[in-house]
């Protein structure tokens, strides 16, 4: 097999969320701890901080991962969805996992594996956990896939725990209230081990505080810090909600500190200032075009969104545009009600099963008084965008991790860079 039939196997025999929704979703750690014994425990050889929440969580991994990287660790970043290249779910030091390793792992490992039916994302983990053993990381940043307690990542006794936010997220498998989505990602919080949390509501306070100290561990709340320790820190990172992410970083730092871990000033503020050429993130308040500005990021949901609505209002421009597309389980309607009015609309889908076709959402958003034309694909929704703005034009492209995706796979198309 080459890399190409390899991901083509993966897809297929383990189906990937990201693809198909719900139906790729296994509850329960049993295949996980099968795949854990048989390649002999990998997450024991290596140091981990864990990293749960609604939103924000991968900001935070990636941040985390560019100053360890910049403090001399040897760093293992694995985080989901992947935008352009599955590779880029597992990193060291900022660089994909390499598709010889990727092809090795599957064709010496499946006769153990497909008897199991492991979820994509069961498999994928403990492929990352063996990669990182093998590679002999220092320590490596494990976000969550989905929730927390019954995650395939919570088989870890890490160093610290992140949990960066709670907001409504699918809500078929963790709660419709904020209260039972807190208690699922509380799930990541253990017996001594220090968590931060990133940002809490009054339904979702109580919880972290009581799971903390049904378990013991200290807790730790960075609405509450208060601390200048790097005074004038410059954030690549431009997004607003940015600001919550940096705050719980800098709340994370002192205590990784306290554990051992050395972390001076100047790797603290490079790692802030160059997340994205260290680590290799993308689609976050990204900027692809400066006449018109093109701006796109991967807020999907009611919380991501609210602040990009926010930040949008703080740009100036003549006239903003909206590319937009949304998969089938969100809230569709209520991202809808918080969008801007006054913009332009290009309803689109992304090139995944889930994706809400263009005509049911344009029909959605016509009922909140957005109006626009539909187009089959993201690169025709971003052409017909470009031809149809002045240079002082704004244009957003989001709704969805998978619009991103595809508009950064056809950024040379689309002359993006």
């Amino acid at each position: 097999m080459d890399y190409q039939d390899t991901l083509s196997y993966l897809y297929n025999s383990a189906p990937m969320f990201q693809q198909v929704g719900s139906s790729a979703y296994k509850e329960g750690l049993e295949n996980t701890i099968a795949l854990d014994n048989h390649f002999g425990h990998p997450h024991h050889s290596f140091r981990c901080i864990h990293v749960a929440g609604t939103n924000g969580k991968g900001s935070c991994s990636h941040t985390l991962a560019a100053i360890l990287q910049e403090a001399g660790y040897r760093v293992g970043l694995y985080t989901s969805p992947h935008l352009i290249d599955f590779r880029e779910r597992i990193r060291i030091n900022g660089e994909p996992v390499p598709e010889e390793y990727v092809i090795r792992f599957v064709e010496k490992e499946r006769s153990f594996f497909e008897p199991l039916h492991p979820s994509f994302f069961e498999l994928t983990t403990a492929m990352a956990f063996r990669y990182f053993a093998d590679e002999k990381v220092d320590v490596a940043i494990i976000e969550v896939g989905l929730g927390g307690r019954l995650d395939c990542t919570n088989i870890i006794r890490p160093d610290l725990c992140i949990i960066t936010n709670i907001s409504f997220d699918h809500v078929q498998f963790l709660g419709n209230t904020l209260a039972k989505i807190a208690g699922e990602k509380a799930g990541i919080i253990k017996s001594g081990i220090p968590v931060v949390i990133g940002e809490t509501t009054p339904e979702t306070r109580p919880v972290f505080l009581n799971k903390a100290q049904e378990v013991g561990a200290p807790i730790y709340f960075a609405e509450e810090n208060d601390r200048e320790d790097y005074p004038g820190i410059e954030c690549e990172l431009k997004g607003i909600y940015q600001k919550k992410n940096t705050r719980t970083v800098l709340t994370a730092l002192p205590l990784l500190k306290e554990i051992g871990y050395h972390l001076d000033e100047q790797s603290v503020r490079s790692g802030f200032a160059h997340v994205t050429e260290l680590t290799g993130l993308m689609g976050r308040w990204q900027k692809l075009q400066d006449t018109p500005t093109l701006i796109c990021d991967t807020g999907h949901n009611v919380g991501g969104i609210t602040y990009i609505v926010e930040q949008l209002k703080q740009q100036s421009y003549h006239q903003l545009h909206i590319i937009v597309g949304m998969v089938n389980d969100k809230d569709i309607r209520g991202v809808l009600a918080l969008l801007p009015k006054e913009a332009i609309y290009y309803f689109t889908k992304a090139s995944v099963k889930r994706a809400l076709p263009e005509e049911e959402l344009a029909k959605l958003a016509a009922t909140e008084g957005l109006q626009g034309a539909c187009y089959p694909d993201v690169p025709a929704a971003v052409r017909a965008a470009q031809e149809k703005s002045l240079p002082e034009d704004f244009i957003f492209v989001g709704g969805s991790s998978f619009i991103v995706a595809d508009l950064l796979a056809n950024r040379d198309a689309l002359n993006l860079h």
